[in-house]
């Protein structure tokens, strides 16, 4: 009887939608638990946001919602409305990071996703193109080190040189580019631990000659493993931009990074969404075949930024695939990374490190 009232309770909250989203509270992974002692049901609701009304709302909701249910007696339901630390909150409390591995660099900013397949390498090497054509010193490091794909995307085969004891950063499109895919052979597996990542991280920061530089974009690798919490924790990152494609699943996980960022005292910059839209390249019409406006909706929820919408386009693929990224054109995609780099500059300028003021023509 337990085991049937406590599915019915888990269905009936589903009806709970989290005040000004089409969401429920189930879907969105704030049911903690629910305890069923005869008829008496006690429910854990735990949510991130910084509307503490939000909170008595769900509560009230879901006390109506599972009053009614044969066999209940009596219903508790506990709301708890978790506040994500401000910018200026993170910055009082940030884990002391070792700033002489890049002296030079004015600002570091990673590009993480709370699981794979979402195109975060795709999100890191456009958005930092489109930094440096919005006039910023811009380097873009390939911290993904089980598959490190930024060597095919800016289509560099070349083994990096070394002029003393430095190694030389390639430059591209004026983004100076290093990754351990210059190095490792192609068909060669990474099968390290986060003590041997971070040390293959920092050699690549303290022994590359990246010069001055107004912001280094860090493309991370996908997940909340101990490698990128080794990451997060030991190297001097100012701010984080989440990558997420529109639809539940990856939204939940991108939850997960945006929560190892809070942990480590990393400021959220933003999410942008990625694959927002299929834009048909005959007819030019707009399909949502993932859906839209879900990572726009958690950045709402979670009083963060909302970078912006990149558009799913063939054009993405082939062109990431050739080695010249979208973002050196001025297609639509193009233009929704640049819009997407203006708006992370601005969030970073609010950071507890600001990143240089910029003036886009």
């Amino acid at each position: 009887m337990s085991q049937q009232l406590e599915a019915q309770v888990w269905e009936a909250l589903k009806s709970v939608k989290f005040p000004g989203m089409s969401r429920d509270v189930v879907s969105f992974g704030f049911v903690r638990g629910v305890e069923i002692a005869g008829g008496r049901v006690t429910v854990r609701i735990e949510m991130t946001t910084r509307d503490a009304a939000a909170a008595e709302a769900v509560r009230a909701d879901a006390e109506r919602a599972i009053a009614p249910l044969a066999g209940v007696t009596a219903v508790t339901v506990e709301a708890v409305a978790v506040t994500p630390p401000t910018r200026e909150e993170a910055a009082q409390k940030a884990i002391a990071r070792d700033p002489r591995l890049v002296p030079e660099v004015r600002s570091i900013v990673a590009v993480a996703s709370g699981k794979g397949g979402v195109g975060k390498s795709t999100v890191a090497v456009n958005l930092a193109l489109a930094l440096a054509r919005a006039g910023q010193r811009t380097g873009l490091l390939d911290v993904d080190i089980y598959g490190p794909s930024v060597p095919t995307m800016f289509g560099i085969r070349d083994r990096p040189t070394v002029i003393d004891n430095r190694i030389q950063a390639f430059q591209r499109w004026g983004v100076k580019v290093m990754s351990l895919g210059f190095i490792l052979e192609t068909d060669t597996p990474v099968i390290w631990r986060g003590p041997m990542v971070m040390r293959a991280i920092e050699q690549m920061l303290g022994d590359v000659d990246w010069g001055e530089l107004d912001v280094l974009v860090l493309d991370m690798p996908p997940g909340t493993g101990d490698a990128q919490l080794a990451i997060a924790q030991d190297l001097p990152v100012d701010g984080a931009v989440i990558v997420s494609t529109p639809q539940d699943l990856a939204l939940d996980d991108a939850r997960k990074a945006i929560g190892m960022f809070e942990q480590t005292h990393i400021p959220i910059l933003g999410i942008v969404e990625n694959m927002s839209s299929f834009i048909c390249p005959h007819c030019g019409e707009n399909s949502d075949i993932f859906g839209h406006g879900g990572a726009k909706d958690e950045a709402e929820r979670l009083g963060v930024a909302f970078l912006g919408e990149i558009p799913l386009h063939p054009q993405l693929r082939t062109s990431s695939d050739e080695g010249h990224p979208a973002a050196l054109g001025d297609s639509p995609v193009a233009r929704a990374f640049r819009k997407a780099g203006k708006a992370a500059l601005e969030a970073a300028d609010q950071a507890s490190k600001p990143a240089p003021k910029i003036i886009f023509g």
